[in-house]
């Protein structure tokens, strides 16, 4: 009896043991290898853009998120990809690498396809390891080497690197214009140290040093001390490697002690923000390494930003420009992989080759997929093509 009873009690907690395992591998995540939203083949298709909303970098996050935005709304007014509407979330990562992080962990839980940003490459190093775990594709437009010396197979960059930026601006400013007596000054975030690290090396490569190499913080407002110390070198040049605000008032603070030489710097310097915050005055020819210098250059550019003018009733600039292109790649391969998601969406993105706003994108094993930048003026308060 007690025996049968035993034997019954067993069978019956087998059969809810088994009915339970059954219906957690029946709700476990679905293999990243499917379709976005669960594996719902009618389900929209969710494609967060994380950028800084709100604090010092909210104008990049907001020229992103409209660039993006362009892109998906022209690809659902032709129906979407295979039949499924396109959503587009929005999230502030306030330009703070902790909240970047906490962002990265929603998005690995609510079955978002890819991200695109963000625009400061401090937050994309520090979401990088979560969302490869969730083997999430990333675009970014970040440019710090360091985001791909992990070699982390999920992100990809909608712009060059530091290395490329400054390769290209070394070789105008000093082959070219021979400026040679070349001052420093970069902060000691993760993009301003991309930054410093690859003009010094440009400037090895050539056998000299800088007057001087001055480092400052990323929330630093009071520039005078380095600044003083750049004006006794009376350098023919003043490289700086600081993102937009930042870089705006160092200049405007250069100016008022007195330095007269030319600043250079990498695409942040090339942008509205930068030069409103210096004043156009005191950012009168600025030398900038970009690969979109304007609107105006192809017909493709011209098309985008009479797009981007109709949407917004703003024109567009170098960041909306990344974002729109990066936002189109990751269309193209969801597209080209039939929705796929995880593993088979970054092969796919690898494996996509793009005519862009910025170039021709072919992404190597780094996840770089653009290797030239141009050489710009900042004239009268707009950047003009170099003659």
């Amino acid at each position: 009896m007690h025996t049968t009873r035993s034997s019954r009690t067993t069978l019956a907690v087998s059969s809810v043991v088994l009915c339970l395992a059954a219906a957690a591998a029946c709700s476990a995540p679905s293999d990243k290898s499917n379709s976005s939203s669960g594996g719902d083949s009618s389900a929209p298709i969710k494609i967060a853009v994380v950028d800084a909303q709100s604090g010092e970098n909210s104008a990049l996050g907001a020229w992103e998120y409209k660039g993006a935005k362009l892109a998906v709304d022209q690809w659902n007014a032709k129906g979407g990809i295979d039949g499924r509407k396109i959503q587009l979330h929005l999230f502030d990562d306030k330009g703070d690498p902790t909240t970047g992080t906490n962002i990265a962990s929603k998005l690995a839980s609510q079955g978002y396809a890819a991200m695109i940003g963000t625009a400061e490459s401090g937050v994309t190093v520090a979401m990088e390891p979560t969302l490869q775990s969730a083997q999430i594709p990333n675009i970014t437009s970040g440019q710090s080497p360091q985001i791909i010396a992990s070699k982390d197979p999920f992100v990809f960059l909608n712009g060059p690197t530091s290395t490329t930026y400054d390769a290209t601006l070394a070789k105008y400013v000093i082959d070219t214009k021979g400026l040679k007596k070349v001052a420093m000054i970069t902060n000691n975030g993760s993009y301003g140290k991309g930054e410093h690290d690859a003009f010094l090396a440009e400037l090895k490569k050539r056998g000299l040093s800088p007057t001087t190499d001055q480092v400052v913080t990323t929330n630093q407002i009071d520039f005078s001390a380095a600044l003083t110390t750049i004006k006794k070198t009376n350098p023919q040049v003043v490289f700086i490697g600081s993102e937009e605000v930042e870089a705006g008032l160092i200049v405007k603070q250069a100016r008022s002690l007195g330095i007269t030489a030319p600043f250079a710097g990498a695409a942040p310097q090339g942008t509205p923000v930068y030069i409103s915050t210096a004043g156009a005055a005191h950012a009168e020819g600025t030398i900038v390494s970009s690969p979109y210098l304007n609107n105006e250059a192809t017909a493709q550019s011209k098309s985008f930003a009479a797009a981007y003018q109709a949407a917004y009733k703003q024109t567009a600039e170098l960041h909306g420009a990344k974002a729109y292109d990066g936002t189109s790649i990751v269309l193209t391969a969801l597209k080209n992989s039939h929705v796929a998601t995880g593993k088979k969406l970054a092969d796919a993105i690898r494996a996509t080759n793009y005519q862009g706003l910025l170039g021709n994108f072919s992404f190597d094993a780094t996840g770089v997929g653009i290797f030239a930048t141009k050489i710009g003026i900042v004239k009268s308060g707009q950047l003009a093509a170099a003659s």
